[in-house]
């Protein structure tokens, strides 16, 4: 039996294999440098860009819901200089977006724009929300601790989930930001929980594990399902999670109650680290990277609860592309003080 399967082991190991589909030169793409892509706001008025130098054709389409229904509007967008196309909005746009692009002459899903920073259920949908207009109280004031020097630095990583749903934790919105955000809990024995015990333990440095939007937990499930993820399967990469929020399906509502909680880290000495992973993709097939930018080489995908439909084969995106000198990291802020453009990022 043992000789039978070796042979078979060799005459594989010798068959020959298709040649490896040739990558595209991704050095000659154009590399955008402005500090506007995604959406940026003038007042009331919102222009979407969005880098995506291999596209004939990107649309834009508005939606009044964040899932399901027809859009209620199609606007090609204008191409524009180093690869970026734009459109702007007329004033007062609410609502939710995708954008589509042609590529080779097929026309790919709809996707949210890469640098979202906000969407509705699921994150199928980019929201039409200025970020800056939801906000906790006393968040324009925010500053995140003083650190003397790095020597200082005493790190816990932290689970939003975890640290919240024991049930005899005193805290009220256990697997939620509120839940991380909560001051003054009580467990058994008076011993101090959630906030208080990170502040207890000495750190000066609370590492999230991701908080950006990923995919593998359907947001519209009940909270009764026990959803859980460590999280390391963005779909959204500047844009918090929905389950960690009391209302998923509102874009505000998961903005404003985690600048919440890192609002109250700072308040209470603890800088905060997010742990955003952008050499990960959920599902390569509903990836904006994949989408909306460069198809690359073939690979297989699975349906997720996000995207029950099986979808077709799609690409693995280049970790060192040259979108990363327009990534949106230069906009993404847990605090008056910009983060750096590294995995994870301090505030």
């Amino acid at each position: 039996m043992i000789r039978p399967l070796l042979l078979l082991l060799l005459l594989l190991s010798v068959a020959p294999t298709a040649p490896a589909q040739p990558l595209p030169d991704y050095a000659s793409y154009p590399v955008y440098h402005g500090p506007d892509l995604g959406l940026t706001w003038r007042g009331a008025q919102a222009t979407l860009r969005v880098w995506a130098p291999t596209a004939e054709a990107l649309h834009l389409r508005l939606y009044a819901a964040g899932t399901g229904g027809a859009p209620l509007a199609e606007h090609p967008m204008r191409k524009a200089e180093a690869g970026t196309w734009t459109y702007t909005l007329p004033a007062g746009t609410t609502g939710f977006y995708t954008v589509q692009a042609t590529i080779k002459g097929r026309k790919m899903a709809e996707v949210a724009d890469p640098y979202a920073h906000a969407v509705g259920l699921n994150g199928q949908r980019g929201a039409v929300l200025n970020p800056a207009t939801a906000q906790p109280p006393g968040w324009s004031e925010d500053l995140r601790p003083a650190l003397k020097q790095p020597t200082d630095i005493v790190i816990g990583e932290v689970h939003v989930r975890d640290l919240s749903m024991h049930p005899q934790s005193g805290i009220r919105q256990k697997g939620k930001f509120l839940g991380v955000a909560q001051l003054g809990t009580r467990g058994p024995g008076d011993v101090s929980t959630g906030l208080d015990h990170l502040v207890e333990l000495g750190l000066t440095h609370v590492h999230l594990l991701p908080t950006n939007d990923f995919a593998s937990i359907d947001e519209a499930a009940p909270a009764s399902a026990n959803r859980y993820n460590w999280g390391y399967d963005p779909l959204n990469y500047t844009v918090p999670e929905g389950t960690y929020a009391t209302d998923a399906a509102d874009p505000a509502v998961r903005i404003r109650e985690f600048k919440q909680a890192v609002e109250n880290l700072h308040s209470q000495g603890l800088r905060v680290v997010l742990d955003v992973v952008y050499n990960h993709t959920a599902n390569a097939a509903r990836s904006a990277f994949e989408q909306a930018w460069c198809p690359a080489t073939t690979t297989a995908t699975t349906p997720t609860a996000r995207s029950p439909m099986p979808l077709p084969a799609a690409t693995k995106w280049p970790p060192n592309g040259p979108w990363c000198a327009s990534s949106s990291w230069n906009r993404w802020r847990t605090g008056p003080v910009s983060t750096t453009p590294t995995a994870s990022a301090s505030t």
